[in-house]
């Protein structure tokens, strides 16, 4: 039987209260968007397990830091004689086929903090061990893009050196055509900006509402963690890293939650309780 996820990461996702964490959370893991959800109290957990690393991270097609570096596409190892199908006569011995790539999983430990003052001192405790995050902001709402500069202050005083950080705009869906259904407060150029200002990776905009860059949010987070496990940025042993490989959990004895194995896209392919696993 072989082992359901090769390494497991614990992210957080952070913000100002109302930005609709976990609605992302939930549309992650459940497939499914609710109008109306209760104000998180303190942290809630969720999981899904996601493919890291070639031949899915190709589907990404994201900007090129995000691959890694062996990540491109092999030319033809035979020659094709005019539109024949028959390789040209070299005399040289047939070069060996490629071995079938093995796709690598990654689990996410999803930590949804409240956003709330009230529970500060719980939330940021839970910043400790993370190695990624997604600092969620309404575009709707410029005061919760202000709150993300001590968002990020708070994580990066508590969380370990070279968390992967992507800031998320959330309720996209909210943007509208240009017409004077656009509800927009904050625009990509002032999003993207600040992340220059800030060191922070990616500016991606999401809706938990429609499910659109929901998926490719989470999935930029788990490559860009993968991408460093490949170049040895993680001691897998040390559990302030964030990271852990299948055996050093305890593999196939370790009582973990139940999880959701989905490709991209399935959750808004799918939608509802067809998905199955409630893991949120």
């Amino acid at each position: 039987m072989s082992q359901p996820w090769d390494y497991i990461a614990k992210l957080v996702c952070i913000g100002d209260s109302g930005t609709g964490k976990s609605s992302l959370t939930i549309r992650l893991c459940e497939g499914r968007f609710s109008s109306t959800h209760d104000v998180t109290i303190g942290v809630e957990f969720g999981s899904r397990v996601v493919p890291v690393g070639p031949p899915a991270s190709r589907d990404l097609e994201t900007d090129p830091q995000i691959h890694l570096h062996n990540d491109v596409p092999e030319p033809s190892s035979i020659a094709q004689a005019g539109g024949s199908n028959e390789p040209i006569a070299s005399g040289l011995p047939t070069p060996p086929r490629k071995a079938q790539e093995i796709q690598k999983k990654m689990k996410l430990s999803l930590w949804d903090t409240a956003g709330q003052e009230t529970y500060k001192s719980i939330t940021r405790s839970y910043f400790r061990g993370a190695s990624g995050a997604l600092l969620v902001f309404d575009i709707t709402r410029p005061a919760t893009f202000a709150s993300c500069t001590q968002w990020l202050q708070d994580l990066r005083q508590i969380a370990e050196e070279g968390i992967v950080v992507i800031l998320v705009g959330n309720k996209s869906d909210l943007a509208g055509d240009g017409s004077d259904s656009n509800k927009r407060r904050v625009t990509k150029a002032e999003a993207e900006e600040w992340c220059r200002q800030n060191n922070v990776v990616r500016y991606l905009e999401t809706s938990a509402k429609s499910g659109e860059g929901v998926e490719r949010a989470f999935l930029e987070v788990a490559e860009r963690i993968y991408r460093n496990i490949e170049t040895g940025r993680y001691d897998l042993s040390d559990r302030r890293s964030g990271v852990k490989s299948f055996g050093a959990t305890g593999g196939a004895s370790s009582r973990v939650p139940k999880t959701v194995t989905l490709g991209m896209n399935d959750a808004m392919r799918k939608g509802g309780n067809t998905l199955g696993g409630n893991c949120c």
